[in-house]
């Protein structure tokens, strides 16, 4: 089958194209970056689509959130993520996108055989779903207590957050200083996986999650 790859390490990347080539697929294109992702997906109309999720420029979620865009723009574009890390802001997305099929989240350090990630894209290229245990996992338990990973202090940062207050009005309130208050915002963003992003107000999202929880 005919494969785009994107991937930022380039001996990772080289590896993986090898592996690749010796099962009998066509690395149409391999790439570093999420924008030329989405522009050699445009280019080759690959079977299958093969991202890291963290990528230049940001190292964030660039890779998943570009996934995201072209299962979009292109329902049934096969997609199998290939990661360190569990990113839940896109990958509930990713995986809930196209009905669930074909589409795949597999870990690195989780992969123990070649075979077992050949296996995977293919179930992936055929229309099936792969998900690593793990990423079930943290995607549950997001969904069951988005708040979880916050502190004491975050969540009463949180709560005045949600009262509509400003950093200075916070501060004031707990009687700290304004660059500890911005402080517990960025913690309280990065624990609930909202990187920054184009057209997204993270504080907005932030308040929702404390309301849902």
């Amino acid at each position: 089958m005919r494969v785009v790859l994107a991937e930022d390490s380039v001996l990772l990347r080289e590896g993986l194209v090898g592996v690749l080539t010796r099962f009998g697929h066509e690395v149409v294109a391999a790439v570093g970056d999420a924008e030329a992702l989405v522009a050699a997906v445009a280019a080759h109309a690959p079977d299958i689509v093969v991202t890291d999720v963290r990528m230049p420029p940001g190292f964030q979620d660039e890779g998943l959130h570009a996934a995201v865009r072209l299962r979009r723009e292109r329902p049934g574009l096969p997609v199998l993520v290939l990661s360190q890390y569990v990113q839940r802001a896109y990958a509930g997305e990713l995986l809930d996108s196209g009905d669930g099929t074909g589409v795949g989240y597999l870990l690195k350090d989780r992969v123990g055989q070649v075979e077992q990630f050949v296996d995977a894209l293919d179930e992936v290229a055929s229309g099936g779903t792969v998900v690593d245990p793990e990423v079930v996992r943290q995607l549950l338990r997001r969904r069951r207590d988005p708040l979880a990973r916050l502190s004491p202090r975050e969540r009463e940062v949180l709560a005045l957050v949600a009262e509509g207050r400003s950093n200075g009005a916070i501060a004031r309130a707990l009687v700290v200083s304004e660059a500890a208050v911005g402080k517990h915002i960025g913690s309280i963003l990065t624990k609930l996986d909202l990187p920054p992003a184009d057209g997204t107000h993270r504080r907005v999202l932030a308040v929702l999650a404390f309301l849902r929880a």
